[in-house]
């Protein structure tokens, strides 16, 4: 007997190591009040209707679409005189434009809301597929339809939205205020964004935080929590590809050697996919389990409180779903493979690019040595593009300053919201203003069911008139809370 209490000694404290932080799990924290805003829904919907109707490519060298995106700067003027009236106004670069909303204290940092005007194009042959057309801007069933309705437009007329009505109200913020609206965001802004970050650069303007679009408030993405999950990112993963190149003695086919080029290339391709890039937890994704975890049932709990133990197995689950497995690895995509102009001839080279999305934490230097390491092929040439490849962020502190306001403004205007820090996965606008602000956020003032997101980019892009409103209603919050004392 006295030998099982022994055992039992440390059986009972490894018990309580494991529960008492599981308990500390499981208790939601206190949250702001809600607040009511009374908008006109209708009237808000016909506006970025209007924005919808004007088809704002991405600009290239070939089709710049200036007429576009003159038409949209003209439409903004119509559509909010006053804050045209109120606001400076500069145009960067060809149709970057920048706002300045003055502040009542100059000792107060200013703060940065970023959207972009530019939309990606129409597949042709997705057009049939489309319940209203792309461009039509249609308010049916609902939903305002079109190009740019999430991707980004939203954003952006309700930020002006919100703007006008404060206004109208004789509001004046304490706090400087300046919105960042580059152009050419879906192809790397470089000229919309950097031109943009480099004016403020220029003027000395170093903001509190910036916003731009990145994370959303989801439902039923994460089956285990019924509440809607509002993202707020606080780190960008990073961007780069590699191109991969193999050679080899053409010819004609009916002699082909023991290896061709494609061979070869699609070998090394198996290797490099067949070796992903090691799994791990980083600030931001820590951060997020922690704030769904009194949502999630108790083995979950378990397994999130108790990472010291159980962040194998942590890692194993997420990595089950595209979705989640983008949170905790360093990505690996091929995404172009090119090789032969003709069925009975042998091609001198064969080429694929693959694409990766660095975890924080991860440099692409790492990334290269990784993917020459994979691969253990001397005859494979590995090269990158620097001008098209981006570090990852650094992880911003999800219990700085400018975080607490965006999380204040979210419990106010969506009170059935868990608020939650996170990780953007792709690539926004905000890493050009890296330079010009302390802290970087990412989030988006909507709720996105889960057949939302394959609208981004994709068919039927949509945001319903409900959901548009409450973004408005979020961004006259965020507007007030930003100078609140």
């Amino acid at each position: 007997m006295r030998y099982l209490l022994i055992l039992a000694v440390p059986v009972l404290l490894l018990g309580v190591a494991l529960l008492l932080p599981t308990m500390q799990a499981s208790t939601p924290a206190s949250r702001a009040a809600p607040v009511a805003i009374a908008v006109d829904d209708a009237a808000l919907a016909e506006h970025l209707a209007a924005a919808i109707r004007i088809a704002t490519v991405s600009p290239t060298a070939e089709l710049p679409n200036d007429a576009a995106f003159d038409a949209f700067a003209a439409l903004l003027q119509t559509q909010y005189p006053r804050a045209h009236a109120a606001l400076e106004l500069d145009t960067v670069d060809k149709h970057g434009l920048l706002y300045r909303w003055p502040g009542s204290d100059a000792e107060l940092a200013p703060v940065l809301l970023l959207a972009h005007q530019d939309v990606v194009p129409v597949e042709a042959a997705a057009l049939p597929r489309w319940q209203h057309a792309p461009f039509s801007g249609d308010v049916s069933d609902g939903y305002i339809w079109g190009r740019g309705t999430l991707d980004n437009k939203g954003n952006l007329i309700a930020q002006l939205e919100a703007v006008e009505a404060l206004l109208a109200q004789g509001y004046a913020p304490r706090r400087t205020l300046y919105f960042a609206y580059g152009y050419d965001e879906e192809t790397g802004g470089v000229h919309g964004a950097s031109e943009i970050a480099a004016v403020l650069e220029q003027r000395g303007v170093h903001a509190l935080f910036g916003v731009d679009e990145g994370g959303a408030i989801t439902q039923g993405v994460i089956k285990a929590v019924r509440a809607p999950i509002a993202s707020i990112m606080t780190a960008e993963k990073g961007y780069v590809s590699f191109e991969l190149l193999a050679h080899a003695a053409g010819g004609h086919s009916s002699m082909p050697p023991k290896v061709t080029a494609i061979g070869e290339l699609a070998r090394a391709i198996t290797q490099l996919e067949a070796a992903p890039m090691p799994a791990r937890l980083t600030a931001p994704v820590s951060g997020m389990l922690d704030a769904l975890a009194p949502s999630l049932p108790f083995a979950q709990r378990l397994a999130i409180a108790n990472r010291w133990l159980f962040a194998t197995v942590l890692l194993h689950q997420l990595a089950q779903a595209p979705v989640t497995n983008a949170l905790v690895r360093t990505t690996t995509a091929p995404t172009i493979f090119d090789a032969g102009v003709k069925d009975n001839v042998l091609p001198g080279e064969a080429r694929a690019v693959v694409n990766f999305r660095l975890l924080p934490g991860d440099t692409i230097a790492d990334v290269r040595a990784h993917v020459i390491a994979a691969i253990n092929d001397p005859a494979i040439t590995v090269r990158n593009d620097p001008q098209l490849s981006e570090e990852a962020s650094p992880d911003e502190d999800a219990g700085g300053p400018g975080f607490a306001i965006l999380r204040k403004t979210v419990e106010q205007i969506f009170p059935d919201a868990i608020v939650v820090p996170g990780l953007v996965v792709g690539a926004t606008d905000l890493r050009h203003y890296a330079d010009v602000m302390d802290a970087r956020y990412n989030f988006t003032p909507g709720r996105l069911q889960a057949d939302d997101l394959e609208r981004i980019h994709g068919v039927d892009e949509r945001v319903s008139v409900d959901e548009f409103a409450n973004m408005v209603r979020f961004y006259r919050q965020l507007l007030q809370n930003v100078s609140a004392p």
